[in-house]
C-alpha cells in the first residue's frame, strides 16, 4: 500500500537523533502526562487497600526527617516507634513493586514534585545513558548532591547494567541523595528467569540492602475500558486516518512496521524520544508477529516513549498487541512484553489530539 504524500506524514525511519549529555540531563523530568500529579489526584482501588498505603508511606518520605520522639517522663523513656518515611535513620530509599498499571509512575511523579530542592526523573535507560554519554564521574558530578532521584521502569536486561546502577545508587545515597524507584519485580527477585551468575546476585543483594520495598497490588488501569485486542485498520481506514490527520493540521508518521523495526537497532533507546518530535499521531503499516528477542526488547523501550508522550498509533496488519511471538510471553521479559501490550492496547484506542 502506498502513502499520499501530500498528507504530511513523517517517516520515522529517516530520523536517527543522537542526544548529548547536557539534553540528556535537561529530559529527567516527569513525562508531560504527570506535569500536574500528585498525592491528592492519585485515586487508589478502595479494592487494593495497598494502593493508599504506598501512597501514604511516599507522602510520608517527602517530609524532612525528624528524630523519633521518646516516650515517659520529660521525653527520657523508651523510643517511640516512627511513623512510616520519618525514621531518619531509615533506609535511603524506596522501590515500588507492582504489576503494570496500578499507578506507580503517577506515585513516582508526585513524589518528584512534592520534593524540595534539585532532583531528578528518569527510566533505568535514561541513567545508563548519562554514564554513557557522561562517563560514570561525570554522570556522579551531575547527580550527586541531588535531594531526590526517581528512576522509573528499573527492569534489568544484564548483569553489567545492574552494576552500574546499583554502583551509582550506593554513591548518591552515601552522599545524601535519596531514591525512589518502580519495576514490575521486587529488589530480590531481579534476573530470576535470565540470570544466575554469582557476582549479579550480589548486586542485587546489595541494591536491595538500600531500599524498603512496598508492593502496590491492584488491576491495570488501562484496560478497565479497553477490552479484547488493539485496534487494526484495513488500507482505506488507514489512509483517511492519514488525511483526517492532516486536515486538521497534525503530522502523522507513517512507516512499514519492519523497517521501523530494523532502524531502531540503529538509534540508541535513549534517543528514541528525539523520534517523536512534532508528531501527533503514529502510523504503521504491515506489523507482523516478532520472533528476536531483541528487536522486540527495542521495540517495547520505543513504545515506552510513545506512551509517555501519549501519541495514539494507528496500524495495518496483525493486531500489534499480538506482535510478541516465539514464546517470548513465557520467558524472562514476560511482564516487560505485558506492560507494552497493555500500552499498546491503550495507544490504538486513543483520539488524535485536535
Amino acid at each position: 500500500m502506498s502513502s499520499d504524500k501530500s498528507h504530511r506524514s513523517a517517516r520515522l525511519v529517516d530520523r536517527s537523533p543522537s542526544i548529548s549529555g547536557t539534553d540528556l540531563v535537561a529530559n529527567l523530568v516527569p513525562p508531560p502526562q504527570f506535569d500536574h500529579a500528585s498525592f491528592d489526584s492519585y485515586r487508589p482501588d478502595p479494592e487494593y487497600p495497598s494502593q493508599e498505603q504506598a501512597r501514604d508511606i511516599l507522602r510520608a518520605f517527602t517530609r524532612p526527617a525528624t528524630p523519633p520522639a521518646r516516650g515517659g517522663f520529660f521525653g527520657f523513656g523508651r523510643k517511640r516507634t516512627p511513623e512510616p518515611g520519618t525514621d531518619a535513620s531509615a533506609r535511603p530509599g524506596v522501590y515500588l513493586d507492582g504489576g503494570f498499571g496500578v499507578g506507580k509512575t503517577h506515585l513516582l511523579a508526585a513524589t518528584w514534585h512534592a520534593t524540595a530542592g534539585r532532583r531528578y526523573f528518569g527510566t533505568f535507560i535514561q541513567y545508563t545513558a548519562l554514564v554513557g554519554a557522561l562517563g560514570y564521574n561525570g554522570a556522579v558530578g551531575v547527580l550527586q548532591g541531588a535531594q531526590l532521584i526517581c528512576i522509573d521502569e528499573f527492569e534489568l536486561d544484564d548483569p553489567g547494567d545492574t552494576m552500574l546502577m546499583t554502583r551509582l545508587i550506593g554513591d548518591l545515597t552515601a552522599t545524601g541523595s535519596r531514591i525512589v524507584a518502580t519495576s514490575n519485580t521486587p529488589p530480590n527477585a531481579l534476573g530470576e528467569g535470565r540470570f544466575a551468575a554469582a557476582d549479579f546476585m550480589r548486586e542485587i543483594q546489595a541494591m536491595s540492602d538500600r531500599f524498603s520495598a512496598v508492593r502496590i497490588d491492584g488491576v491495570d488501569y488501562r484496560q478497565r475500558d479497553i477490552e479484547g485486542d488493539a485496534v487494526v485498520l484495513g488500507d482505506d481506514a488507514y489512509r483517511f486516518a492519514l488525511a483526517d490527520v492532516a486536515a486538521s493540521g497534525e503530522r502523522m508518521s507513517d512507516d512499514e512496521f519492519s523497517e521501523l523495526i530494523a532502524h531502531l537497532a540503529t538509534v540508541h533507546p535513549s534517543s528514541y524520544v528525539g523520534m517523536l518530535d512534532g508528531v501527533q499521531c503514529i502510523g504503521l503499516r504491515d506489523v507482523h508477529e516478532l520472533t528476536d528477542q531483541s528487536a522486540a526488547l527495542r521495540f517495547v523501550a520505543f513504545i515506552d516513549r510513545v506512551y509517555d508522550a501519549q501519541i495514539p498509533i494507528r496500524a495495518t496488519g496483525i493486531s500489534l498487541t499480538s506482535v510478541f511471538g516465539g514464546g517470548m510471553l513465557d520467558g524472562g521479559y514476560r511482564k516487560k512484553y505485558l506492560r507494552c501490550i497493555s500500552r499498546l492496547n491503550a495507544l490504538t484506542a486513543s483520539e488524535i489530539p485536535q
